[in-house]
Parts: structure tokens; sequence; C-alpha cells
């Protein structure tokens, strides 16, 4: 084949050319900085003195932009403080602050347009009343170790999400530390994403999925929430090695959650108005304390988590059906299970249960598995989820006595969940990496 030479000329001396249009802009406050951005060429490195940069600012083309100690631009409290519109641009060692404020009109410390594919996001430090980073449609997109800070003296349904991504494909969300907004990391109809070690903390919902398809939520941590992970209409989600701690309403949230795999997670003492403070806070709901609530939800494996010193372990209800359960620990929860339905479920896989603190069986055999077959509910608990008044004949003669035909006649046992090889010990889970309070 022959090559044309003087083409292969051409392209090498256009791209030497763009090569060297590339340079490093040093701005100070003084100047104008959409100017400078509007001169730049792409491939220009533009860094920010220290000083306030005030404005509205827009990006369209593919520059880095980046800050010194002490460089803030400031949105005066409209509109975005920055819109990125081209591909491959860098937002880094910047501190966002004072965006708009509207919701309707999706205002944003950094908003990220449809063909703004492969930006990276890193390093920045938000504060402002809305959305930190808004995510419209962008391929490739890669936001990491930012931090993030809502206003908590704003109304929570009246904030942003601290990230809030939108019909993404391909991103991931590294690192980042997210407080006070409404949502710490808000994913919408969007697939094959990554949000990975992520600290989400004092919100409404950590990490909040809608519609999205094969997604992955790995080694993030959550606390002091009202919902650590709210995992909604959505498939094929891998969801491993997360904490969530001290959340109040609900460790982990799956409504709709169909062929996903909940595995290697641990969740600690979501309980109900633990302290005063959070009474105050909360004091217009009536939190649920569940570690695991699922509602719903369809063929996923539960396998090898922790629940440990809530009110409940887990709570199961509406046709949440041909889940499997294994190698899971319930650990010092008020009741270990709530089971709403009409179905007997055996919560054992190829002869492995699970291990629960409250066992009283035996192992004769010695094989780690107990003799005979734990069973966390009985029809009294059905009959007082039914019937809450009931309560006040808890411990009443007539209980006991119901409780006590229960066992002697199991033709009038009601349907609930059966571990038939209960461990008698807790296993070995993988470690998870916790992010540092």
């Amino acid at each position: 084949m022959r090559i044309n030479l003087s083409i292969v000329l051409l392209v090498l001396g256009m791209s030497l050319l763009h090569g060297a249009s590339a340079s490093v802009i040093s701005v100070n406050a003084d100047q104008d900085l959409q100017h400078q951005l509007d001169i730049a060429h792409a491939g220009d490195h533009i860094i920010l003195d220290a000083g306030i940069y005030l404005g509205n600012f827009i990006i369209n083309k593919s520059l880095e932009l980046s800050g010194k100690q002490g460089a803030i631009i400031d949105g005066q409290a409209q509109g975005h403080t920055l819109e990125i519109n081209a591909k491959n641009v860098v937002i880094q060692n910047l501190k966002v602050q004072n965006w708009g404020h509207n919701l309707t009109t999706l205002d944003a410390g950094v908003f990220v347009n449809t063909l703004a594919e492969h930006a990276l996001i890193k390093n920045n430090n938000f504060v402002g009343n809305s959305s930190g980073i808004w995510v419209d449609a962008t391929p490739n997109i890669q936001i990491l170790n930012n931090t993030i800070e809502g206003n908590e003296a704003v109304r929570s349904p009246d904030r942003g999400n601290g990230i809030h991504l939108y019909n993404v494909k391909g991103a991931l969300v590294k690192g980042n530390e997210v407080w006070h907004t409404r949502d710490g990391i808000y994913m919408d109809t969007s697939n094959g994403n990554e949000l990975n070690g992520n600290f989400l903390h004092d919100l409404r919902y950590g990490i909040h999925y809608m519609y999205s398809y094969t997604n992955i939520v790995t080694k993030n941590h959550t606390k002091n929430t009202r919902t650590g992970y709210a995992l909604m209409q959505s498939k094929f989600l891998t969801v491993t090695d997360n904490i969530s701690e001290n959340d109040v309403n609900y460790g982990m949230l799956l409504n709709f959650i169909t062929k996903s795999t909940i595995k290697n997670n641990k969740v600690i003492g979501v309980q109900n108005m633990r302290n005063s403070q959070m009474q105050h806070s909360q004091q217009r709901y009536q939190p649920e304390g569940k570690a695991l609530f699922i509602y719903n939800s369809l063929f996923n494996e539960i396998h090898n988590n922790i629940l440990t010193d809530s009110d409940i372990g887990i709570h199961i209800t509406a046709g949440s059906e041909d889940n499997t359960f294994t190698g899971n620990s319930f650990i010092g929860n008020t009741k270990q299970v709530k089971y709403v339905a009409n179905r007997t479920q055996d919560w054992s896989v190829k002869q492995q249960g699970n291990y629960w603190s409250d066992y009283l069986g035996w192992d004769m055999d010695g094989d780690g598995k107990g003799d005979v077959a734990y069973e966390p509910n009985d029809g009294i608990d059905r009959l007082l989820w039914k019937y809450p008044t009931a309560k006040l004949l808890f411990n009443s003669p007539a209980i006991e006595i119901l409780r006590w035909v229960q066992r002697q006649f199991p033709v009038l046992k009601s349907p609930g969940i059966m571990d038939s090889y209960p461990l008698m010990h807790q296993p070995e889970h993988s470690s998870m990496e916790q992010h540092a309070s």
C-alpha cells in the first residue's frame, strides 16, 4: 500500500502545532476569568491564584482549570458557578461556592452538560445550598476526592443532592465526602457506573438509586442518615463491602430491586430515636430502625452481610420472594426478622444457613450447624404486627397460652422464616474498607 508522504507530514505538523500551542496560564482575581477561558486554546491549563473569582463561568473548550491554595470561585447566589460544555475538561483543586438555589433550573456548583464526555472533577471543595455536581447525560465522567457541604439551615427537601447523575454511563464516583445536602449521591436512569469509597453522612439518603441497571456500589460508608442506601426500581446491582453506621430509618432499603447481589456489607446500629439531638431533628416522623428492609424485591443474592445492634435486623414484605440468604450474621438486634407474607421461606442454601446471636439450639455432630432449625418469629409476633394495641397483653397469661398451643399443635403455625442449617459461629467476612470519620 502506497502512503502519501505529504498527508503524513501535514498530520504530523498539525499535531506538533497543537502540542506546541498548549500553555500554562496564570490568572489572578483582578482579571476577567471568563475572558481568559474564552481566549484560551484547547489543551491549555489555567491556574488561578489565591483570591475570589465572582461570576458564572462557562467552559467551551478542552481545558484544565485548577487553583492554588485559596482560589475560590463564587457564583453570587445565581445559576451554575461553573458549566462544562466540552470534552476532556479537568476541574481540580478549587473551592466552588455560593451558586444558585433554584431546583427547577438545576442550579449547581458544577453543571456538566451532555457534550462534556470524559470530564474529570477532582480534589475540589464545594459549599452551597443546592446540588454540588450535576451531571446531565454525560458519558465516562470521573468525580474523585471532592468534599461537598450543603446548608443545614435549609429544609432538607429544598436542598439539592451532593452529586446528581442523570442518564449517565461509565461514571466513576470515588473517594468523595458529602454532608448536609439532601441525598449524598443520587443515581437516576443510569447504567454501568461505579460508586466506590465515598463517605456520606448527615443526609436524607446516603446513596439513592432509581431506574438504574448494572451498577457497582462498593466500599462506601454512610453515617447518621435517614437511610444509608436507598436502592429503588433497579436491576443487576452489585452492592458489596459497604458500611451503614447509625443510620436512623433503614441501613439498606431494597424497593423493587431484582437480580442483584447484596454481599459483605455491614449495617450497624439502625435504631429508633437513639438520642435527643436526633429526636429534635426528626420529630415529625417515626423512624423504622431496620438494618435491611426488603420490599417487593425478587431473585436477589443476600450473602455474608453483618446486620447488628438494630431494632430489626431484616423486615421483608410485599411479595419479596425467591431471594437467597446465606452466611449472614444477625447479631444483637432487638428483633432479628420481621416477615409479613403467606409463604414459608427457608434461608439456607446447600445446607449453609446464617448466624443468629440468639439461637439456642445445639450441634451434637460438631459440623458447625445447629441440629434444630432456627425460626425467628411465631404467630404471636404476626398477631402483634397486625394489631399493635395487643402489645398491652404481651406478657399476659393469654399470650403465653397462645404460644404454648402453637408449640403443641404445629398445624396452627403461621408461615414464616426458617433457617434449617443455622451456623453455630459467626462466619469470617471479607475485610471492609471503612472511611475515616
